[in-house]
């Protein structure tokens, strides 16, 4: 079975070039000061691969999720930061926007955001709750036509320069759960309060806490219907978990890459590293890991494009897989450089701490195994 089509292969020649031309440049400046690579958003929003299944009539890439995986892939390679902040961007954001949003909500925000002159974040997380999304505290009143939202979301990709945010706010009693969470579209504005926040790795993607201090939007800004944004966010999520082990693939594959460099040109006792029998089991553990990342990757894309029934399973175990391979072959890398691998000179040292939060967000790996072990005990 082909899972790439030739036109998957240019998207990737097409990424592939520009993130050596705008991304290798900035990498290291994104992770060693936070900086925010506005510019590189700009230029990947003229090749649509910022936006990759947003609809090329809004300026979008007009892709399936195999072709946001090739982006997310060919981007992690040179920055774990960059591909994360594309995922959260194009997928978590844009794509929700484009697969849920009002004919007029996606005319006013996605050319804007698909070309990088405006920014888009997805506002799930609080500070009481990151895995159990249905507790949020976040509230949204009605007042008359209006709807008045206070409350406080964390760790915000992009969240700090964003111009849009998809806001999940509590429209019912807390008791019950997500039958009263709904989506809003908010704009920057002065009611708006942002944090910057200090991240071990992925750094320059604008991490921030927002507090939301009586934000006022009408009816038009809810995205779907009231007391629907539950379904919404699993849809989102499910997806961004695909895209997640998309963005494993390119850091392990880096990583991989690096140090096979490394190993390559490094003598030791005389000899090359790569020529002991240690270096070589160690670089093809590294291989076989990058390629089962891979295949479950892009299988679980498949099955999306495909509308397979069998993806949201798949979307959880090749999370649980490809975050938990990422960090593996990372820390081999920095293993594999010895003493270089532990300085901020090793490029090994900033992809294992940028795999690091691919165990962590869009779903922890326990609630990975948790929800894949509610398939059981239903299906087996």
């Amino acid at each position: 079975m082909t899972l790439l089509t030739q036109e998957h292969e240019l998207v990737r020649k097409t990424t592939r070039e520009f993130a050596e031309k705008y991304v290798e440049p900035v990498a290291r400046k994104m992770d060693r000061e936070n900086y925010y690579p506005r510019e590189a958003i700009r230029e990947a929003g003229k090749l649509g691969i910022l936006t990759p299944t947003v609809p090329a009539e809004y300026g979008g890439g007009g892709g399936d999720l195999r072709t946001a995986v090739v982006v997310l892939e060919e981007l992690g390679r040179i920055s774990g930061g960059f591909s994360l902040l594309v995922e959260a961007y194009g997928i978590l954001f844009a794509d929700a926007i484009n697969n849920f949003a009002s004919k007029a909500q996606k005319e006013e925000v996605l050319p804007k955001v698909a070309a990088g002159d405006k920014i888009g974040a997805f506002a799930l997380s609080e500070p009481c709750c990151g895995s159990d999304a249905a507790a949020i505290q976040t509230r949204a009143e009605k007042r008359g036509g209006e709807w008045v939202i206070n409350g406080e979301k964390m760790w915000i990709t992009n969240g700090l320069y964003a111009d849009y945010y998809l806001v999940a706010a509590r429209t019912g009693r807390r008791e019950d759960r997500h039958r009263a969470i709904t989506l809003f579209l908010l704009r920057r504005s002065r009611c708006i309060e942002l944090s910057p926040i200090e991240v071990m790795g992925v750094r320059g993607t604008g991490t921030a806490g927002i507090k939301f201090n009586d934000c006022v939007v009408g009816g038009d800004d809810v995205v779907g219907e009231v007391n629907g944004g539950w379904k919404i966010l699993m849809h989102t999520l499910d997806v961004g978990r695909v895209a997640v082990a998309g963005v494993a693939l390119g850091v392990a594959r880096g990583a991989f890459e690096e140090a096979l460099a490394w190993a390559r040109r490094r003598e030791v006792f005389n000899r090359k590293l790569v020529e002991f029998q240690n270096a070589q089991f160690e670089l093809a553990e590294m291989l076989a890991a990058v390629e089962s990342i891979r295949a479950l990757t892009y299988y679980s894309a498949y099955l999306y494009d495909t509308k397979s029934p069998e993806f949201m399973l798949m979307s959880h175990v090749t999370k649980l897989h490809a975050a938990r391979l990422a960090v593996d072959v990372t820390r081999r890398a920095v293993q594999m450089e010895g003493g270089f691998g532990y300085s901020k000179e090793s490029k090994a040292e900033m992809f294992y701490r940028d795999a690091k939060i691919l165990e962590i967000g869009e779903g922890t790996n326990e609630i990975m195994k948790y929800v894949i072990y509610r398939y059981i005990e239903k299906n087996l």
